[in-house]
């Protein structure tokens, strides 16, 4: 027979599952704002359990929330990489327990704080500061943030002032309001309904412009299956396949995915980018291509996830691979076993420098458009991205996304990363362009609405104009910072009162 404390437990854990599915439904960011003032409710009706007790119910929450949205990860590991079921499935366990461990020490604000009219604000304002330090430690994982959820929910509009991050703190706040509305109930509407409605108009400001004509692309989406990439006949066949894709029509632009010629640079068939090069410089189209590069290390030379550029009459461009992924692409010290469970060659790689300058996309007799790039789990860090396009020298006018999410088969991975993007877009006001592997190759504005896709698991080209943007917004210009001093400065206010009273 369940105890109460069971429960609690299998309720907490049941609404953190929901609160993931959620997100994959239209309109998702407006559905998660009742389920989370339902999660406060039930949190609040525990805190006269002990401090022990209560941290598991939040870590319960945030389980239910991160086994949900990240159990494709299993697929990787196990459809993918060979290893174990019972290991692939523990490590997929202890990641979301990790995870889980920041939403139950933000949750932890309702007990320790006395419930007063800061209350959501402060649980806001713990939770703001919980999402950052996920996104940092150990490199940080900040995926499945309540942010990029956000695109289809009211406070989206935020974005390019203050970031993903203020998305989150409205979001939490409006959740806890909800729950307070039997008291001053018409108070508490009428104000919640003003802040959506100021979001709302704040979303009408543009910070950025057109800049000059719009540009042809193609994104040429393979849909090779992951297991391919390390078979030496079919990695002849995927380099022939985008080649001849590459010849059939010219563009300003042609982008094809990450690693999608899955070879080291200096093993390339002979001649393959001069080759290219010659292609680019005849048909005038500037070229995007996806490979493993080679830079010295100590240890001789190490691989990198690298985009090579082509451009008409041009040196080639190089941009190596910043923020990697932990156990995918660096081993994390004291962690080779765990590498050797997982068959997947190429796992160690070296980071490319911080300040790499952006793709120059050449055109006959226009200004040359300048585009920022991002491979695959780059696109999730927002901070890193805004940080770069306002450090660089020259400006900004387009994102680039080459990524392959083959290794998550057919799951939720490719919309949510789909959502990342968009709210890349929003919060940089520049338009993107996604090139992939098995999907979700797209096209997306500078308000990150989607302009065209194609579909998942086809093997396909997405021909498209894409108009450049020039100018920065705010949260480029600023980052976190006014997001993170307002979270930071309502919890030290929030202790300081808690020891007075």
């Amino acid at each position: 027979m369940f105890t109460k404390r069971t429960s609690a437990g299998i309720v907490l854990f049941g609404l953190g599952a929901l609160l993931a599915l959620a997100a994959e439904l239209p309109y998702g960011g407006w559905l998660q704002i009742p389920i989370l003032s339902i999660v406060w409710w039930r949190l609040r009706n525990e805190t006269s359990q002990t401090t022990k007790q209560y941290y598991a119910y939040g870590l319960i929450f945030g389980l239910g929330y991160f086994l949900i949205g990240l159990w494709w990860l299993y697929i990787s590991m196990h459809d993918v990489g060979g290893m174990n079921p019972m290991l692939s499935a523990i490590a997929v366990l202890l990641l979301s327990l990790y995870m889980a461990l920041y939403f139950s020490a933000a949750t932890f604000t309702i007990r320790h704080f006395k419930q007063s009219h800061t209350s959501g604000l402060l649980l806001a304002a713990s939770w703001v500061i919980s999402e950052y330090l996920r996104g940092y430690i150990f490199t940080g994982f900040p995926w499945m943030g309540l942010a990029e959820n956000q695109f289809d929910g009211p406070f989206s509009p935020i974005a390019p002032v203050f970031g993903g991050l203020a998305c989150t703190f409205l979001v939490v706040w409006a959740s806890w309001e909800i729950l307070q509305m039997r008291t001053y109930p018409i108070k508490r509407v009428v104000i919640l309904l003003a802040t959506i409605a100021l979001i709302q108009f704040t979303g009408k400001i543009s910070y950025t412009k057109p800049f000059g004509e719009p540009i042809s692309v193609r994104l040429i989406q393979g849909n090779f299956e992951q297991s391919l990439k390390f078979n030496l006949q079919a990695i002849g066949q995927q380099i022939d396949f985008y080649v001849s894709e590459i010849q059939k029509q010219s563009a300003d632009l042609i982008i094809i995915p990450e690693t999608a010629f899955p070879w080291p640079q200096n093993n390339l068939p002979s001649g393959l980018l001069n080759y290219l090069q010659n292609y680019s410089n005849t048909s005038l189209s500037n070229l995007l291509l996806g490979l493993v590069g080679e830079v010295p290390s100590e240890q001789g030379m190490q691989y990198t996830n690298r985009a090579i550029g082509l451009s008409p009459n041009a040196q080639p461009y190089q941009y190596d691979k910043v923020h990697l992924v932990p156990f995918g692409e660096f081993i994390p010290p004291g962690f080779h076993w765990f590498i050797k469970a997982f068959n997947v060659p190429l796992s160690d790689f070296a980071r490319g420098s911080f300040d790499q300058k952006p793709f120059s996309i050449e055109r006959k007799n226009q200004t040359s458009v300048n585009a920022a790039i991002t491979i695959c789990y780059e696109d999730v860090f927002g901070d890193e991205l805004a940080s770069r396009i306002h450090r660089n020298k020259e400006p900004v006018h387009l994102l680039i996304n080459m990524t392959n999410l083959a290794w998550f088969g057919q799951s939720q991975a490719p919309t949510q990363q789909l959502r990342l993007s968009q709210l890349r877009s929003l919060e940089t006001g520049l338009p993107a362009l996604r090139a992939t592997n098995t999907g979700i190759t797209a096209a997306l504005g500078p308000d990150g609405k989607l302009h065209q896709t194609l579909p998942e698991f086809t093997q396909a080209t997405l021909t498209t104009k894409i108009q450049p943007y020039s100018g920065q917004t705010p949260y480029v210009r600023w980052g976190n910072l006014p997001i993170l001093s307002l979270a930071a400065g309502l919890l030290i206010r929030g202790f300081i009162r808690r020891r007075r009273f």
